[in-house]
This record gives structure tokens, C-alpha cells and sequence, in this order.
């Protein structure tokens, strides 16, 4: 058994929540911090998993569960959270015999030291998703590594038609043969990983593996973690790169006052690309969602920036319309 799907590699939050043939509802968080220009994620347990904790009866709501679990295990209060997605793929919960509902909550926060009771840490998201990030073109892991493992995946489809199908659906998620990557297909990227069997996570509780295939995925590049975990992050990405687009969500992983280039390198770490700067400053200042406070900042390197704050009186004024990022095309 993969150690990092036996029963001991579970929270015991879990083991202590379990019944031989129930359902449980695992409340999982993906809390997410831009620190020095990284996205980061806090886990617990080795940085193999996210906080997370069954829901009880004594609950109030299902988000104050989660709240009550993230603040146990890390003693940090969470701030934004919205619900994420619900899993409940019974092949993708590991081995333990009972069925666990994930009802995925998405967190932003500014990073601060965590502590509690699982080794809670803080880890950039990129180490578990290095072919996400983008902000200086392709990574080389996607010519030297992904690119042939899809390739014989895709060869090893029973008839010419589905092979055509394959190479075609791995050419448009990860920006092969002249396509263009998009920023926002995460998970489905990640699912397609998962499907070729290209990652750990995959071949857990499969006997049938063999070793020389289990010794290849120990090189794949990301970190895996534990049960359908990684899925969820990936997830959550996926959920953020979206709405930092059309919703000022960003604010919420800035300190109080910050320059443009910060917001900007903020806005780059989590979509994993580089923006137009000229483009960007001009799309912030149309929208009208940040003002400047008189002050500058003396660390940029050079010459005093101006510092700014957000707005937040904007989101009472009017609705906003949108703030597509002008990523660059390259």
C-alpha cells in the first residue's frame, strides 16, 4: 500500500469520526497566501495535506465547522471564505472503506506562522503544480517530462480514432502543438495527469502496479499529497485564476498599503503568467479600486513608488464590471 494512502497517513480527526459502512463529510480548506510574490498554501502533516476536519453535530453551520477545524490545527482565524466544490468519488477517497464527502472551502489570508496540532506549514502552491506556473514562458518539466508521458498515453489507445482524441485533448489543456495555454483549466490539467496515470496519486491501493511504474511516478514532478487532496487544490486555483478577473478577490492577499508593481507581481504569481504592465496599471486605475495615500515605499530598488490602498467603498458604490487581466501572449 502507498504509504501516503494507508489509514495512519489520515488525519486523526478522520479515524476518530469513522464508522465500518457510513458517510462522513470532510470539511477541507484550501488557504491561500502571496507572500514575496509566491502563491502559498498552508498544510499540515508533512505539507501532504490540507486542514480539514469532519463535520460534527455540534457545528453551527458547515463554514463554521471548517473554521472551527483550520483554527485547531493551525490557530489561525480565517478571514474570505467561500465554498468551493463538493467531492464525493468514492475510488478517489483511498482505501479506508468508508465513503468521505470533501466539501472544499476556498480561504484568503496573508501568511502569518501557523502552529497546532498537525505540523501546519506554509508551502508555495507550485511545488505541488510546477507546470502551472508560466510567468517566465513554459516551464522545461512540460517538453522533458509531461510531453512524452502524454504521448505514449496517447499511443497507447486501443484504435487510431481515440489516440487522435487523446493527443488532441492533451495538445489543448497543456498548450501543445501551436495551442494556447489557458491559465484557468487547473484541475482538468491535473485530471488528465490522473487519467494517464502520470502521477502518484493514481496508482494508489492498485496492487497491480508494478515497481519500475512506481519508481517513474516517484520522479513525476509536484509533490503529491494525500487522498484526493491535491484534486482539491488544483481546484481552488482553478477557482481563484478565474475570479481574480472579475472580482477584486486580489485585495484580500495585500497588506494594507502596497505599490502597483506589487499588486501586479500578486496578480502574476497566481495566474501563473505575466501581465501587460501599461495595460494592467491602466485597467486598476479605470476601475477606480485603489487610491493613494500620500506615502511611498523606499524598498523597490530604486527610485520612491507611490503607495496605494484598496477601495473597498467601491463595492457598495457599483457592481464591478469586470477586470480581465491583459495577459500578455507571451
Amino acid at each position: 500500500m502507498d504509504p501516503l494512502d494507508s489509514p495512519n497517513s489520515r488525519p486523526a480527526r478522520l479515524a476518530a469520526h469513522s464508522s465500518p459502512q457510513g458517510i462522513a463529510a470532510d470539511l477541507v480548506a484550501v488557504l491561500v497566501a502571496v507572500t514575496s510574490g509566491e502563491p502559498r498554501v498552508l498544510t499540515i502533516q508533512d505539507q501532504r495535506a490540507l486542514p480539514s476536519g469532519p463535520f460534527e453535530l455540534a457545528h453551527r453551520s458547515l463554514q463554521s465547522g471548517l473554521r472551527a477545524w483550520v483554527e485547531r490545527q493551525t490557530r489561525l482565524p480565517l478571514g474570505y471564505v467561500e465554498q468551493l466544490y463538493t467531492f464525493a468519488d468514492r475510488d478517489r477517497a483511498g482505501t479506508t472503506g468508508q465513503h468521505v464527502i470533501s466539501i472544499s472551502y476556498l480561504g484568503l489570508t496573508r501568511e502569518q506562522p501557523a502552529f497546532g496540532e498537525h505540523e501546519a506549514r506554509w508551502r508555495g502552491w507550485y511545488d505541488y503544480f510546477p507546470w502551472e506556473d508560466h510567468r517566465d514562458g513554459p516551464p522545461l518539466l512540460m517538453e522533458k517530462a509531461l510531453q512524452p508521458g502524454l504521448k505514449a498515453w496517447a499511443s497507447a489507445a486501443s484504435d487510431r480514432a481515440a489516440q487522435r482524441a487523446r493527443r488532441q485533448r492533451a495538445a489543448m489543456l497543456f498548450g501543445f502543438e501551436e495551442h494556447s495555454w489557458n491559465e484557468e483549466l487547473v484541475l482538468q490539467r491535473y485530471e488528465l495527469l490522473y487519467e494517464a496515470k502520470l502521477i502518484p496519486e493514481a496508482t494508489r491501493g492498485n496492487s497491480s502496479t508494478s515497481t519500475s511504474t512506481r519508481a517513474a511516478l516517484s520522479n513525476t514532478p509536484g509533490h503529491p499529497m494525500i487522498l484526493d487532496h491535491r484534486r482539491i487544490l488544483a481546484t481552488g486555483i482553478a477557482r481563484l485564476r478565474a475570479k481574480i478577473k472579475y472580482h477584486p478577490v486580489v485585495f484580500e492577499l495585500m497588506p494594507d498599503t502596497f505599490t502597483l508593481l506589487q499588486l501586479q507581481r500578486c496578480v502574476e504569481a497566481l495566474a501563473g503568467r505575466q501581465v501587460h504592465k501599461p495595460n494592467f496599471r491602466r485597467l486598476i486605475e479605470q476601475q477606480e479600486l485603489v487610491e493613494e495615500t500620500g506615502e511611498t515605499s523606499q524598498d523597490t530598488g530604486g527610485r520612491p513608488a507611490k503607495l496605494f490602498r484598496f477601495r473597498r467603498a467601491v463595492l457598495a458604490e457599483r457592481a464591478i464590471a469586470g477586470t480581465k487581466l491583459p495577459v500578455s501572449g507571451a
